[in-house]
């Protein structure tokens, strides 16, 4: 099992702080925000890390280096970033017939159960994990996907990316475990006609309409996808980056 970390984009939102810096490497509570998601990534126990890198890559690079707290990190470079389902796609040689483990580099969780969701990704043969979390307000769900799932044993039958009216406070995160075969489906996803690039979540739904076994997990307390400055005052409020993301 492999890490998959992004960690390509601009992060427009941030500035002026990302104009000189990946946003990724913001600091938060006195460590880059990207080290959050290798810290998990090495607590689930994966073998290899593969960044996917851009904007100022060389930061990262020279950052992190080759291995990080014991385990190998190697890098993929995105040079025309088209969106999270193409970096995806530059990924593939790098995770060749390995299964893995998706982390966004500006993802935050509190108490997060990664660990929990490979094991169930492992039992019970499954094509697709998605971690969830539940939201504490419908407008949190507006900026990732809403999620469908049986109510008895989580399999999902629908993702809807940024959904106008989510109808509850489920939010899917980028945080999500892939049969290697997720490749098959990269020709098969739409273009969103609004973003003009591929979605994570209708990369997800190609495979749940194929009749892929795709569950949801529950993956932490509370979830951030730092995109602006109030989003990393938040995660400071929330006591996230006080030892409390473990």
């Amino acid at each position: 099992m492999k890490a998959l970390v992004l960690a390509a984009g601009r992060g427009r939102r941030l500035d002026p702080e990302s104009a000189s810096i990946n946003k990724c490497m913001l600091p938060l509570g006195g460590k880059p925000l990207a080290r959050y998601s290798l810290e998990n990534a090495v607590r689930a126990g994966v073998s290899e890390i593969v960044m996917v890198v851009s904007y100022r890559a060389e930061d990262i690079i020279n950052h992190f280096g080759i291995e990080f707290q014991g385990v190998r990190v190697r890098y993929v470079i995105q040079d025309d970033p088209q969106g999270l389902v193409h970096a995806i796609e530059c990924s593939a040689d790098a995770i060749g017939n390995s299964d893995f483990m998706l982390f966004l580099a500006d993802e935050i969780l509190i108490h997060p159960k990664h660990a929990g969701m490979l094991e169930l990704f492992e039992r019970e043969g499954l094509f697709v994990t998605c971690g969830v979390v539940v939201a504490k307000r419908k407008e949190e769900i507006r900026k990732t996907y809403a999620v469908i799932q049986d109510s008895t044993d989580g399999r999902i039958h629908r993702l809807i990316e940024k959904p106008r009216n989510p109808f509850d406070l489920v939010q899917g995160t980028g945080n999500c475990v892939f049969k290697f075969g997720i490749f098959d489906y990269l020709p098969l996803t739409p273009i969103n006609p609004n973003r003009g690039e591929k979605e994570l979540p209708d990369l997800i739904q190609c495979a749940v309409d194929d009749g892929k076994p795709v569950k949801a997990f529950d993956i932490g307390s509370i979830y951030i996808n730092v995109n602006t400055a109030d989003d990393i005052r938040l995660a400071e409020l929330e006591g996230l980056v006080r030892g409390e993301t473990a």
